[in-house]
């Protein structure tokens, strides 16, 4: 398979912008929308070999060499930091990596007085980042699941998270107080891969470019 060029990709609405970028460029992945189990698709005529992974393992599969190219957010990047080329943002699956916090708290809070606070998030990483260049002390509850339960509840008073529309926040009592960062889907290249299959690769990178 070391002719083959390997790209991981998460499921979901990436998967389904993914497919329809690379058709632009004449690779061929329909398959990987059917509805099967399978993680692992080969095309052998075009010698291309994909991976359905989650969405923050696409960088540490692309980072061991496992796969050659992957595509994935950018909060998932920043969030990662991993070792990687990152040659091109793709300009879809636009979104914000948001500080939020309930209304009540919002009508009498000052961010430019924050000190020492409490915020739960999937984003540590990025998040302590974010306040120590701020100069504001964190303490941080990493969660997995919904993370606007975590001011509800009582567990946090703020939150750092992903927002697309902002509805998600609006049902549960939240604002957004401040933005990180703006968040696309970026494509993802094995730095030795970028050697060893310089042809291809940069073919299909000059091919995306061109498209978006």
């Amino acid at each position: 398979m070391t002719d083959y060029v390997t790209i991981a990709i998460p499921k979901g609405r990436i998967l389904q912008d993914s497919v329809a970028l690379f058709k632009k460029i004449g690779i061929d992945c329909e398959e990987l929308l059917s509805d099967t189990r399978k993680l692992v698709f080969e095309n052998h005529e075009q010698k291309m070999r994909y991976m359905i992974v989650r969405a923050t393992d696409v960088p540490t599969y692309v980072e061991y060499g496992c796969a050659d190219l992957g595509i994935v957010g950018k909060d998932t990047l920043m969030e990662a930091e991993k070792d990687l080329y990152e040659p091109l943002d793709l300009k879809f699956g636009y979104c914000r990596l948001m500080v939020a916090e309930p209304v009540e708290l919002s009508s009498k809070d000052d961010p430019a007085a924050w000190n020492n606070i409490r915020i739960a998030t999937k984003y540590p990483n990025v998040t302590e980042k974010y306040f120590a260049a701020k100069g504001v002390q964190v303490e941080l509850i990493k969660l997995y699941g919904s993370i606007e339960l975590a001011p509800l509840v009582g567990l946090s008073e703020r939150i750092v998270d992903l927002v697309s529309t902002g509805e998600t926040l609006k049902q549960n009592g939240l604002v957004e107080v401040e933005t990180i960062a703006e968040i696309t889907c970026r494509l993802i290249v094995n730095r030795a891969s970028l050697k060893t299959k310089h042809e291809r690769i940069s073919k299909i990178i000059e091919g995306l470019e061109q498209h978006i």
